[in-house]
């Protein structure tokens, strides 16, 4: 793509703001856009490990009744 001298910097063809026409405004523009904190592995297994208790705990609690019923 060819450097246009008398395009103003930080505008694509349109006049739309583009972040990558400087350095500092696309870093600017990364920055803004950037995730505060980063989700830890340990988070995403935790809907599963409840998941996977609660599972176990209606299996549990089925095997009682049934036991109490046969019983």
């Amino acid at each position: 793509m060819a450097h246009n001298p008398h395009a103003p910097h930080g505008q694509g063809p349109e006049g739309n703001y583009d972040p990558s026409g400087n350095t500092q405004m696309f870093r600017a523009f990364v920055d803004e856009g950037a995730p505060q904190g980063r989700p830890q592995p340990a988070a995403s297994t935790g809907p599963r490990v409840g998941l996977i208790v609660g599972v176990i705990a209606v299996i549990a609690v089925l095997a009682g009744v049934a036991w109490l019923a046969l019983g």
